[in-house]
């Protein structure tokens, strides 16, 4: 570990966050004098961010507790673009509502980790569709255009692997990188941004970046990446078998996003600790330390203190209730995920397929008789061996029907 000047990058070589960076020794006195403005870009694509996006919020977050400046960056303009990167098709195109409605639902999780206001180190939030829809193409062209290396910009990554798997990539996705790179130019401009931050997948971008603003007579200009995440077994971090991890509570539950961090491998508890929770290293070196089964008491601090950061201590704290009395006290707890379905649909009866699916405990009734058949289906927690069961009325109890797959997904279905 690097002895560091600042306690930014301190605090960043420590716990981990450090992939590569432009000028370590240049930045780390930046940081030092607390003059460090820094920006992570956010794409609209989604109503939500995911996990990935969760470790660059964590990264602006140290650095706005360390005395500097984060700047989130909405992707208004670039969204309507389209980054390539790490994709063999090209994404489906946003309308403006669309871009619109998902900027306004992504805005809210940044006010939980950042604090936004009008002093030197509070957050700005700014949007790049203020100067790329301004834009005319001739002078885009003639005044950013001419920096960019055609033969440079074939060799990165996010357009060489879509060539060499001899998949399509349209001029506009390509056109990509010379959009993000203007972003950096602009933000230092406008307010004095001097560090881009981000994945190592962004690296050639940013790096771009650094040198267009070299090229168009900015300050100096610095690249800061995390290292890929990855699970100890190899699995893409984030990543679950019923899709992404949300931070919105709308695309995925504070309960699932609880019990996602509970489930973290046991190799892994000790870093996602220093990633994905502001707990003193002291702290976490102890938790790490732990073993066998207290190795689990880890886990549920990691789960704690990651949903607490996104949704709320007192959601936090409900999802761990929950979690105890389902697991450890073995009893319903009414505040396990609830689907609501009609009372006179339920007294007619419902297949036991279509109501997993329904729960949000599979994808498809195809995958729920494949765990039929594994005996990994409970009703009312006895396991279901048929899957033409029906599901009825006669099967409520205390108000509600309990559906489970495996040992720690569960769901409850209350007639309404």
């Amino acid at each position: 570990m690097t002895a560091f000047k600042s306690d930014f990058l301190q605090i960043m070589d420590e716990r981990g966050f450090i992939h590569q960076c432009s000028d370590l020794e240049g930045l780390d006195a930046l940081a030092a004098r607390r003059d460090v403005i820094a920006y992570v870009g956010y794409d609209c694509t989604a109503p939500s961010l995911h996990i990935g996006n969760f470790l660059s919020m964590m990264m602006l977050y140290w650095l706005q507790h360390s005395g500097n400046k984060p700047i989130a960056l909405m992707g208004g303009g670039t969204t309507m673009v389209g980054d390539p990167s790490g994709k063999d098709e090209t994404r489906a195109m946003r309308t403006v509502e669309e871009i619109e409605a998902n900027k306004a639902s992504i805005r809210g999780v940044f006010e939980k980790v950042l604090k936004f206001g009008d002093g030197a180190a509070d957050a700005l939030m700014v949007d790049n569709a203020e100067w790329l829809l301004k834009l005319g193409y001739i002078e885009m062209l003639r005044d950013v255009g001419r920096h960019f290396s055609v033969n440079r910009m074939l060799t990165m990554d996010s357009v060489r692997l879509r060539l060499e798997r001899e998949q399509e990539m349209s001029f506009i996705e390509f056109n990509y990188m010379v959009c993000q790179s203007y972003d950096y130019v602009e933000l230092a401009r406008r307010y004095g941004c001097n560090l881009q931050m981000g994945g190592s997948d962004q690296w050639g971008n940013i790096i771009n970046g650094v040198e267009l603003g070299r090229r168009m007579g900015t300050h100096q200009l610095y690249a800061l990446t995390t290292p890929l995440l990855t699970t100890s077994s190899g699995a893409k971090m984030g990543k679950t078998a019923d899709g992404a991890v949300w931070l919105n509570a709308e695309q995925f539950s504070a309960w699932n996003f609880w019990q996602y961090w509970r489930n973290t491998e046991d190799a892994d508890t000790g870093k996602f600790l220093k990633l994905f929770t502001t707990l003193p290293m002291d702290e976490i070196r102890k938790l790490e330390a732990l073993d066998g089964a207290e190795i689990n008491e880890a886990k549920k601090v990691l789960a704690n203190e990651a949903t607490a950061l996104l949704h709320g201590r007192a959601a936090a704290s409900e999802a761990a209730e929950t979690a105890r009395k389902t697991f450890e006290e073995g009893t319903v707890a009414s505040t396990l995920p609830t689907i609501e379905v009609g009372r006179e649909e339920l007294a007619g009866g419902m297949g036991i397929l279509s109501l997993i699916v329904t729960a949000g405990l599979a994808g498809s009734n195809g995958e729920v008789r494949r765990h039929i058949k594994g005996g990994a289906v409970r009703l009312n927690d006895k396991p279901v061996t048929d899957d033409r069961l029906v599901v009825s009325s006669g099967d409520v109890s205390d108000g509600f029907v309990k559906l489970s797959l495996g040992k720690k997904k569960h769901a409850l279905i209350r007639p309404v």
